[in-house]
């Protein structure tokens, strides 16, 4: 979606400053908070993908004001309430009122580093040949979608040459949504920085993005 996150080639908000050895944490809380945000999603109520879309929906202004692990928190508030297991009124008030959704699982102490280490594939097989091969010229597709999308705004509507085929991998648009998987081939897309960022742009530079099969059309 056209939400907050999608800051590629956005005027106004400054040069990018990488913190000279930054820590992974810069707070007791932000542990916390990414180790909450892992159990929950351990639950099996929503995929990553959903999880992301709900950061993406945030309000912009709230989302430019919050940290990076405050607006995991808050979309993962929302999505405690959405799958019913907690309410705006326990959130307000910090307590239990009512009966919770049952958890398919729950992530117990001892499991975590077993369940981190096997991670979260999401390679897929693939019906059918690749539609693309290496060399091939592509566009991408100019659209604007209401719900999740992996394709920045920066890349769409332009021209560049596939340079690999990777597998199928989940299809991010339809399962942030419950339609399914829907697993696609994914190709890695070369542009000239001329193509993306127009007059003034570096002529030795070029920028690459991994593209689902639904993104592109033959140029």
């Amino acid at each position: 979606m056209n939400g907050p996150q999608d800051l590629g080639g956005q005027m106004g908000f400054g040069p990018v400053a990488p913190e000279q050895d930054e820590p992974y944490f810069h707070g007791e809380w932000e542990k916390r908070a990414l180790g909450v945000t892992i159990s929950a999603g351990a639950m099996g109520a929503w995929t990553i993908d959903e999880s992301r879309h709900m950061r993406e929906s945030l309000h912009p202004a709230d989302y430019y004001a919050s940290s990076y692990y405050e607006i995991w928190i808050k979309a993962l508030e929302r999505l405690l309430v959405r799958h019913q297991f907690v309410t705006d009124e326990e959130l307000a008030k910090g307590e239990v009122l009512s009966p919770a959704a049952t958890p398919k699982r729950v992530l117990k102490a001892e499991n975590v580093a077993a369940v981190l280490a096997k991670g979260a594939p999401c390679d897929r097989p693939v019906k059918g040949a690749p539609r693309f091969k290496a060399g091939d010229r592509v566009r991408t597709k100019n659209f604007h979608p209401a719900g999740h999308t992996r394709l920045p705004r920066y890349a769409r509507g332009k021209p560049g040459v596939v340079e690999a085929v990777r597998e199928g991998f989940v299809f991010p648009d339809s399962n942030a949504h419950g339609g399914g998987e829907q697993p696609q081939h994914v190709y890695t897309v070369v542009f000239d920085a001329g193509e993306i960022w127009g007059e003034g742009a570096d002529p030795t530079l070029t920028v690459s993005i991994d593209a689902w099969e639904s993104y592109l059309e033959p140029a």
